[in-house]
Parts: C-alpha cells; sequence; structure tokens
C-alpha cells in the first residue's frame, strides 16, 4: 500500500541502487536499452558527440532497428552541437528525436538560457527507469582527467517505474497534442497497455517528485524542506550549485541549532569559479548557526544528492540554486530505505574524510561591514527571488518541426518548448 505524502503518494514496493559516476551509470543505462524488448524513453540535459555520445548512439541504434520505440528528448542549450550526421542516422533508424526550446543563435552565442529541461531520466521497457545528475558526456568519467565530474544517478525497478514511465509519456503527449501525428501518439498507448503494472521487488518506498513552471513550481524545493524539518540527528547534502532560496536556508539553521548535525558538501573545485564565490556568500551565515561546510577538492562536484536520518535521501538531477528551484524543469527520486541510506552515506562520508577540507569559522574573511551589507543584500533576494522569477520569460508548450540534412523523414527531429501549460 502507499502513503499520503505532501505533493504526492509514497510508492512501495521497489528496489533502488546507486550508480556513482560514469563508470557506473553508464554500463548499466547501455545494456539496458540494448536489451530493450519495446521502448526506450531518454531525457537529458547534455549530448555530446564524444566517447559516451557515441556508445549511446550505437545503443539506441540498435534498439530501434529490432523495431523498439525511442524516443529521446534533449535540451537545445545543452546540447547544441551534434552533428548532421549523428542525428540523421538516428531519424534514419526510427528515432523519435526532440529538441528542447533550441532558440536562436547569434554566430556563437546562444539564447533562451532560461527554463532548461535539465532533467535526467531514461525509462526502458516500463520496468526498469534511472534518475539522477549524470548526462551523456565524457566528463563523467575519471578518465577525462582533472575536470572530470563526481556525480550519481539511480536504477529503479518496481512500482515507481510505473509512474516515472506515465511522467515521461505525458511529456511528450503534451507536446504531441500540439502538433500532427495522433497515430504515433496511438502506438504510446499500445505500449504502455503491453508493459502493465510493475510487481513489488523490494522494501523501499520512494516519491518521483518534479519542477516546473505551472502546478509543480517548488516542489522539489518543498520536500527538501520537510525533511529537513523533520530530521532528529543528521542532515547531509551534496549539492554542485548551492545557492538555495532563504527559507531553505532557515530550516538548515534551524536544525543545526536544535542539535541536528548538518553537513554540506560543496564544490572547493568549482567548474564555474562563480558558484564557488556565491556559496561562499552564505558561509558565514550558516557556520554561526552550527551548520558544517566540507568543500569537495578531489575533481568537480557534480552530485545533487542528499540524505537526512537513517532512511530518507533523495538522487536527481536539482541542484540547490535559483535555475534549478524557480526555473529549470527538474526530477528527483525520493526514497525511503534504510539500506539505501546506509550506503549514500558511507559514500558521501568516504568524501568528507578523505576529499574534502573542511570550511572552518576561523578561516573565513572577518565579516566587514561591507560583507555584512552585501549578505543582507543577498538574503533579501534569496527570500524573494521565487516570486520574481515568476516574471522571468516562460514558455507556452509548443511542438514544431525541425529539418535535419541526411534525416530519411525531415520532421523526425522535433523543437520541443515546454514551460506554465
Amino acid at each position: 500500500m502507499s502513503a499520503r505524502a505532501p505533493g504526492g503518494r509514497w510508492t512501495a514496493g521497489n528496489e533502488f541502487e546507486l550508480l556513482e559516476n560514469g563508470e557506473a551509470f553508464f554500463p548499466r543505462v547501455f545494456e539496458a536499452i540494448r536489451n530493450a524488448q519495446r521502448e526506450v524513453v531518454l531525457e537529458t540535459f547534455i549530448l555530446f558527440e564524444d566517447k559516451v555520445g557515441l556508445e549511446l548512439h550505437e545503443a539506441l541504434l540498435g534498439a530501434a532497428k529490432r523495431g523498439v520505440q525511442v524516443d529521446m528528448t534533449i535540451d537545445g542549450f545543452g546540447s547544441p552541437d551534434l552533428s548532421p550526421a549523428f542525428i540523421g542516422a538516428l531519424c534514419d533508424a526510427g528515432v523519435r528525436i526532440h529538441v528542447f526550446d533550441p532558440g536562436l543563435r547569434i554566430g556563437r552565442w546562444r539564447t533562451n538560457m532560461l527554463r532548461r529541461m535539465h532533467r535526467k531520466i531514461v525509462v526502458v521497457d516500463g520496468e526498469v527507469a534511472f534518475v539522477g545528475g549524470i548526462n551523456y558526456s565524457a566528463d563523467h568519467l575519471a578518465d577525462f582527467g582533472p575536470e572530470a565530474k563526481q556525480d550519481y544517478s539511480v536504477q529503479a525497478r518496481g512500482p515507481i517505474v510505473a509512474v516515472i514511465h506515465r511522467f515521461v509519456h505525458a511529456m511528450l503527449a503534451q507536446g504531441q497534442r500540439r502538433g500532427k501525428g495522433r497515430r504515433w501518439f496511438s502506438h504510446r498507448a499500445r505500449l504502455r497497455s503491453e508493459s502493465g503494472a510493475a510487481e513489488a521487488v523490494g522494501e523501499a518506498q520512494a516519491l518521483f517528485v518534479t519542477r516546473d513552471n505551472g502546478q509543480h513550481t517548488n516542489d522539489i524545493e518543498r520536500h527538501y524542506r520537510a525533511a529537513i524539518r523533520s530530521a532528529r540527528h543528521r542532515v547531509t547534502i551534496a549539492n554542485a550549485y548551492f545557492f538555495p532560496g532563504y527559507r531553505l536556508i532557515r530550516e538548515m539553521r534551524r536544525a543545526a541549532k536544535r542539535g541536528v548535525q548538518v553537513r554540506l558538501i560543496l564544490q572547493g573545485q568549482p567548474d564555474m569559479p562563480i558558484v564557488k564565490t556565491a556559496a561562499e556568500l552564505l558561509y558565514h551565515h550558516l557556520i554561526n548557526a552550527g551548520v558544517q561546510i566540507f568543500e569537495y577538492c578531489e575533481r568537480p562536484l557534480h552530485g545533487k544528492v542528499a540524505l537526512v536520518d537513517d532512511d530518507w535521501a533523495t538522487v536527481g538531477s536539482s541542484n540547490l540554486d535559483p535555475l534549478s528551484l524557480s526555473l529549470n524543469l527538474e526530477a528527483n527520486l525520493i526514497i525511503r530505505d534504510r539500506a539505501f541510506n546506509h550506503l549514500l552515506a558511507e559514500r558521501l562520508e568516504d568524501l568528507v574524510l578523505n576529499k574534502c577540507r573542511e570550511v572552518a569559522a576561523d578561516t573565513l574573511a572577518p565579516a566587514s561591514g561591507w560583507r555584512i551589507a552585501r549578505s543582507f543584500i543577498v538574503f533579501h533576494l534569496l527570500r524573494h527571488y521565487p516570486s520574481w522569477a515568476g516574471w522571468l520569460p516562460a514558455h507556452a508548450p509548443r511542438l514544431v518541426p525541425a529539418q535535419v540534412e541526411g534525416a530519411m523523414q525531415g520532421a523526425c527531429v522535433q523543437g520541443v518548448t515546454e514551460g506554465r501549460g
């Protein structure tokens, strides 16, 4: 049975496996695609035409050629430079490619930076799903070098897969209703009915939580706040881009003040220096309340994971910054399972002990008058950004065909724009 939860229903009977970095994630996803019998649905922010992207390309081609229905959604800003040959081969094999809000390019500059499709989801045959923060690019592998990213995803089996499956189909259908292709949508309905309902395979409960620009504008942040508010002995958050809203900061401070061990693992070797600069604006305020801050220094941190006490954990695509919490389309799995929580805690503890430096209060720059004034301004901006974000451009859902050189069907690549609807 499922218990009610704010913003959703807990789904019981699931099994989850933590996948750390590309070394664990890519082989598992590619194997699932190569074994697909009916359907593959994939969403990603970034797909590069490097060794990882080419292996994904090969797996998707093989699946499509043996009759599997393949739908791939990429973000027009995050994946802008795929070659006509790369896309055309997929289209010729029958893969449906959807480009989220491709926007215009002015020379080398890309427009439409706001409200991106930042989710990373794969569902195969309605039986196995992957949700997390790992893109399809070689910089998620250790052999990429010092700039290789530290990141996480999760493989899911059980009834929660049906929830994720319905979601990805709803996103495709939303665009489909704006264009032609009703026969294609009917084919999807048949595939869904053939997949059936998944049986219980484990003991874990789960919520699939998304953020959009319509009815679920703050669901992920709200679940973070509720979990921290209920914490009794520990909160550990590892997040790449940390500049959260006022209310989330307030819950962290309150938890630390009531004796909960609150630990943040943030970027020490950032892929974008401004990320570390922004996070450091909050250090005084958090450390003075008893929050421990650790900077991961081995390589850029790209993870978006957290755990609370002994049975709550989350893995997903959502950072804790204004883009993810107020603008981008995101997806997280929230998991209640002691074994999964324990494993994630072990992995994060290894980072803290062996690959991080703690930020101590006495190492911070003195709280000068300018720093105090700047923090005051920052906190008031943080407090109100969920409301002013609503004034920024939001796209109405629409689906338009895009021509691709070399593709057998000129409209096999679709441009999707999705926002409030």
